[in-house]
């Protein structure tokens, strides 16, 4: 059997989500398109989830629509919205096969059992796990119960598929593994996937765009690399890979490069927002160049600790704009603490963040 997946696109339309007095969501418009993975991503308490179970139908929105497929959903109940969603607890019968787990959904709906059985096998040959229709949740690994999750989604042929938090349980190198798998199927299959973590790695990994929220707001939506290369704040670069965030003054800018001084310390970067004035900037720890005192002109610095870590070592290195995490790949020669260092800064990794 081929899945007839059927993309649909989903509109949140000034939407807002209180509790009582507090205020989750306020005033949230947002458009994903049929066919991409679009990750909801912020720290605890951000809305992220909230987002993703208004648009599962599991809370309904204080004010606002919402669409899926050009179709005004806001008052359906969760069964009628032609959505699926995996959790990040798996929710797997533990008492059914793996087959039957599969097969639950079509069979609730009224397919008949045999039919049923035979799609479950064809969404378990997609998700790698052909073969293992008769063995039960307890005998698989945390990642092959990912996987029965998923393939339980998918049997529906959802418009939307929901994924929430849906890796938390795993340790790294699974989760690594499960986040490559689930990306894979997304882009072979083209159903449009809404996905919420936490983890700032695993958005970039796995999306087409990363919407970031804060305090029940949109603070900036982009593409990964539009969000880790250009973020809008100080928030954004701090929270999509570690950065470390610096006055700066920018001096001139000229075909989208600007020219910017940090103390002693003249640089230039790309920048599509920036203007001439005071500003910061957005170092990435592994955009900084450790160099010997009296070296070429730079930032002064002093390295207060480091740590070997096999391919690289890790600084803290006072300076005059503040303490900088700085990680450097030339394990061949480690200052020591309390030594000078001159500090420059490499090409890749330097964002300016307007005020």
């Amino acid at each position: 059997m081929s899945f007839e997946i059927r993309p649909g696109a989903v509109r949140f339309v000034g939407i807002r989500k209180a509790f009582g007095d507090f205020v989750a969501i306020r005033d949230l418009n947002l458009e994903i398109e049929a066919g991409q993975l679009v990750t909801l991503l912020g720290p605890s308490g951000c809305g992220k989830t909230t987002t993703l179970r208004m648009l599962a139908g599991l809370e309904q929105p204080t004010a606002g629509r919402i669409l899926i497929g050009g179709r005004d959903v806001t008052t359906f109940p969760a069964n009628e919205r032609d959505v699926s969603m995996v959790f990040q607890s798996y929710a797997l019968f533990p008492h059914m096969t793996v087959g039957e787990n599969v097969a639950y959904g079509l069979v609730s709906t009224g397919v008949g059992k045999k039919d049923a059985a035979a799609r479950a096998e064809d969404a378990l040959e997609l998700v790698g796990l052909g073969g293992f229709a008769k063995r039960l949740p307890s005998e698989l690994s945390g990642g092959q119960q990912q996987r029965v999750a998923v393939a339980r989604a998918l049997v529906l042929e959802p418009q939307v598929l929901l994924l929430d938090e849906p890796l938390s349980n795993l340790d790294a190198r699974l989760r690594r593994q499960v986040r490559t798998e689930i990306r894979e199927l997304q882009q072979r299959l083209g159903f449009t996937a809404v996905y919420v973590t936490h983890d700032q790695e695993e958005a970039l990994a796995v999306s087409d765009r990363i919407v970031v929220m804060a305090d029940g707001e949109i603070a900036q939506i982009g593409t990964p690399r539009e969000l880790y290369e250009e973020p809008a704040s100080a928030f954004i670069a701090d929270f999509i890979g570690e950065a470390n965030v610096v006055p700066c003054t920018v001096t001139t800018v000229e075909a989208g490069i600007a020219h910017f001084n940090i103390e002693s310390l003249s640089h230039s970067a790309p920048s599509h927002r920036a203007t001439p004035g005071k500003a910061q900037l957005a170092v990435r720890p592994n955009a900084i160049r450790i160099g010997e005192p009296g070296s070429d002109p730079g930032l002064q610095g002093r390295i207060m600790s480091a740590a070997y870590l096999g391919d690289h070592v890790e600084y803290e290195i006072e300076t005059p704009v503040g303490r900088l995490f700085a990680i450097d790949p030339a394990v061949e020669r480690i200052h020591p603490v309390e030594s000078e260092v001159r500090l420059s800064l490499r090409n890749r990794g330097v964002a300016v963040i307007p005020q």
